[in-house]
């Protein structure tokens, strides 16, 4: 399973997926078809290694000369055609939107940071953005527009980028057990761009949120339970739950079908201490085929339990758009601390997001403004 953590990080998927086969159910995995490619010679040549799209408004999957892998490990690095190389958005007078690296423990990552125009008399509230597979900082703040409600709101926007070097297709390494638990991992590069932010700028300490799409969902899960005392809440769109998986063959699995069970890491990093919940608001379609729709209701499942003592259900639509259910998990003084949203007839996609980004479904509820909306309910104590 390493080896194949390996390999697929490298981008040598069929490599990989003939490693999985033989370890699974000693099988090989089928060759690739003898077809001459215009970016290689001889009628013979192999194709390169490339995995699929999906397609932005239903979620289907998008076939490309890598069809011949078995879906399951198309499936992990969904996304991953990526989207064309997009130029940065213009920014608004007196806003910044930076280019930032910081480093821990022997690994870099950059992000952006976005930096609202106008004075500011108060610390701001700030939300950390985790991007789905293949996409950069910027294709995700274009596809939902989430620094156009960052100048609305007044909130600084972090957006992590996930190296290639740490997984090919710059996905969120969330089914390594290495990248699940505190101050390890990803998890400790992510909580280091925050707390660096906070060092730098004026931040609200107290409501600091973080949300991420797909990989970056399920990374988003992980660092809420991971890191309680830092992130007030958490949303998570189109992800999986903290613990879904555990390698690569539960990955696929949790992906499929949805995860079997919920291993939930320690949050706080001690060996017998339950993860602690966070307020959490999540979005999920249900015609969703990268990621089965079941992931929604076992991130709800973690989480509601919090003291919430009426639930609540409504029913909407998007005018031309998509219908939608709700359900609401209210506390006895009427703040909601659950939200899940299903968007029905939607894929594996940002609801409500911009055709500027990638993976997005304008069609949807507007699931950007929503989860600012359920995120000014809370604050850490303090």
């Amino acid at each position: 399973m390493l080896e194949a953590t390996r390999l697929t990080r490298e981008g040598r998927l069929h490599e990989a997926t003939a490693l999985l086969h033989r370890a699974l159910g000693g099988a090989t995995a089928p060759d690739p078809p003898a077809t001459a490619w215009s970016d290689t010679k001889g009628p013979a040549a192999t194709p390169p290694r490339r995995t699929i799209d999906v397609d932005p408004e239903t979620g289907d999957p998008v076939q490309t000369p890598a069809s011949w892998m078995p879906r399951p490990l198309r499936a992990l690095g969904a996304l991953a055609q990526g989207p064309l190389a997009r130029a940065p958005a213009p920014v608004p007078e007196g806003a910044r939107f930076l280019r930032q690296t910081i480093g821990n423990m022997g690994a870099t990552r950059d992000y952006k940071l976005y930096i609202p125009g106008g004075q500011r008399s108060a610390p701001m509230p700030m939300l950390v953005m985790l991007h789905g597979c293949t996409q950069s900082a910027d294709d995700f703040a274009a596809g939902t527009r989430m620094n156009a409600l960052a100048e609305e709101y007044g909130l600084l926007v972090v957006y992590p980028e996930q190296s290639k070097a740490a997984n090919a297709q710059k996905c969120w390494n969330w089914f390594s057990p290495a990248d699940q638990r505190r101050d390890r991992g990803e998890p400790a590069l992510i909580a280091g761009m925050t707390r660096q932010v906070m060092q730098e700028h004026a931040v609200d300490g107290r409501r600091i949120y973080v949300a991420g799409l797909s990989a970056g969902g399920a990374a988003a899960a992980i660092m809420a339970q991971a890191y309680p005392d830092l992130y007030a809440a958490v949303g998570v769109h189109s992800g999986l739950p903290c613990g879904a998986a555990r390698d690569i063959p539960t990955a696929f699995a949790a992906m499929q079908r949805g995860a079997a069970t919920q291993q939930q890491p320690s949050g706080l990093g001690a060996a017998d201490a339950k993860p602690l919940a966070v307020p959490t608001i999540v979005f999920h379609a249900d015609q969703d085929r990268t990621v089965h729709p079941s992931n929604g209701d076992l991130i709800a499942a973690q989480v509601a339990a919090m003291g919430a003592v009426t639930v609540e259900t409504h029913a909407g639509q998007v005018p031309g758009g998509h219908a939608y259910s709700r359900t609401n998990h209210l506390t006895p003084t009427g703040t909601s601390v659950l939200e899940q949203w299903l968007v029905h007839g939607g894929g594996h996609a940002w609801s409500g997001g911009s055709n500027l980004g990638s993976y997005t479904d304008p069609r949807g509820p507007d699931a950007s403004r929503e989860m600012l909306r359920f995120f000014r309910q809370h604050a850490l104590p303090g």
